[in-house]
């Protein structure tokens, strides 16, 4: 990324602020940012306030149009910045001698991890559909995107069924935002292994090659 850039824009996507020139800019930007999380996971997107978001990152108001121009660009910027989270945090614990089921495995508990420590994240995204639409859309179809090469993967190694295609991701999907939801948002009455096994028993019945394939 060109760090002289002012502004870090997604081609043909919503703006992402403006890119700091220092590291002090950077950790600047990032308290911001985590302070966004929690006015707008606290309050909702209508209620927060830029002096709310200030005060929770102890910045000056000066600090915040440094980096952002606007409540709304602020709140598509930790939208883009949630869904890089969920990505990095799922491939983290992920190693290249697993099997595409372990694989599986690994994300949704490592998604189940970032879950329930970030549970403002379901709000933030939920209210992403009608504050900004694109930003809403986009994080859903990287993150189907990121689970159909895993499948494919898994498919062309002969350990997922052959003919797997995007509906198969989408409907991983589902499963892993809703258990979430269920597990690690409403109640955390399982412990999350428990239910990324449930999760892996279901996928090795539903996509794993059948051994008479």
């Amino acid at each position: 990324m060109d760090m002289k850039s002012r502004d870090m824009r997604a081609p043909n996507g919503p703006s992402s602020g403006k890119v700091p020139r220092t590291k002090r800019g950077e950790r600047t930007r990032a308290k911001l940012l985590d302070a966004a999380a929690q006015e707008f996971g606290e309050k909702g997107f209508h209620e927060a306030s830029i002096s709310g978001i200030t005060q929770r990152a102890g910045t000056a108001l000066g600090s915040f149009y440094t980096y952002f121009d606007s409540k709304d660009e602020i709140f598509r910027s930790l939208v883009r910045h949630m869904s890089e989270q969920v990505k990095v945090n799922a491939y983290s614990g992920i190693k290249e001698d697993m099997t595409a089921l372990q694989t599986e495995r690994t994300a949704l508990a490592a998604f189940f991890r970032f879950a329930r420590d970030h549970k403002e994240i379901y709000r933030i995204i939920d209210e992403a559909e009608f504050v900004d639409p694109e930003s809403y859309r986009l994080h859903y179809e990287k993150t189907a995107e990121r689970i159909l090469g895993r499948l494919r993967k898994g498919a062309e190694s002969g350990e997922f069924r052959p003919d797997i295609e995007e509906a198969h991701a989408w409907a991983v999907m589902g499963m892993n935002v809703f258990l979430g939801m269920r597990y690690c948002v409403w109640s955390q009455d399982e412990p999350t292994d428990h239910i990324a096994d449930v999760a892996e028993e279901f996928l090795r019945n539903g996509i794993c090659r059948k051994s008479a394939d």
